[in-house]
């Protein structure tokens, strides 16, 4: 009978972190169909997909906790383990902020204005774009590993990051904008509701910035 540790790693503990990614990626796909749902006032199908964010990030962190059970204090590996539970750790956040956007939004019944509707399911597209992208840089992670983080393999990865960094001031542009177009209507809107629309903004921004972030931690391994 094959050991745990053994069937759950493989040859590389970097799988389980691109499983993770994975699961962490498909938590927040369901986002533009739940805001689509909030959007059209759908409220029996945005309490469906909230449900289902909710559960798949549920998945993604059960994925995060065996990871951080079963990794061996000691890497053999040109990775170290400091280094692999901080890329889990900020992929983690990405699916936490997706859940916690929805739960807020589901729990208010926020109405979106129809002036930046549109705009918001541009943005949310590509905060999204920059997470699959963080995605595919991670699945590059066991290619490095078995090169020793040498040749060919890192410069592709750097052009990976290069476009994720651009993806993300993309959504800070885009972010921008719908701030300006909220504060161009809300004085007539309710006070209260206009903070959370501002705080949904914010918090579906911090998508792409994570995100970057998983990036970044990719950079320093390269660097090292």
């Amino acid at each position: 009978m094959k050991n745990y540790i053994g069937s759950l790693f493989g040859i590389s503990p970097v799988r389980p972190l691109q499983k993770h990614m994975a699961s962490v990626q498909e938590c927040i796909l369901v986002l533009p169909d739940f805001f689509q749902a909030v959007i059209n006032q759908d409220w029996k199908e945005a309490t469906m997909l909230q449900k289902k964010i909710r559960n798949l990030e549920q998945e993604a962190d059960k994925l995060k906790k065996d990871l951080r059970s079963h990794l061996p204090k000691s890497l053999f590996l040109p990775v170290s383990r400091r280094d692999l539970l901080e890329v889990l750790t900020m992929q983690d956040k990405i699916a936490n902020k997706a859940k916690d956007i929805a739960g807020l939004i589901l729990g208010r019944k926020m109405i979106f204005p129809e002036e930046i509707s549109a705009k918001f399911l541009a943005f949310v597209a590509r905060c999204i774009d920059a997470s699959g992208q963080a995605q595919q840089a991670i699945n590059e992670l066991d290619e490095l590993v078995e090169t020793g983080f040498s040749g060919g393999e890192i410069k592709a990865v750097q052009s990976m990051l290069s476009k994720l960094d651009k993806i993300e001031n993309d959504t800070d542009k885009i972010q921008v904008g719908i701030r300006a177009s909220l504060f161009k209507i809300e004085q007539n809107l309710p006070p209260v509701e206009v903070i959370f629309l501002y705080t949904i903004i914010d918090w579906t921004g911090e998508l792409a910035d994570i995100s970057q972030r998983v990036g970044s931690r990719l950079q320093l391994m390269l660097a090292r």
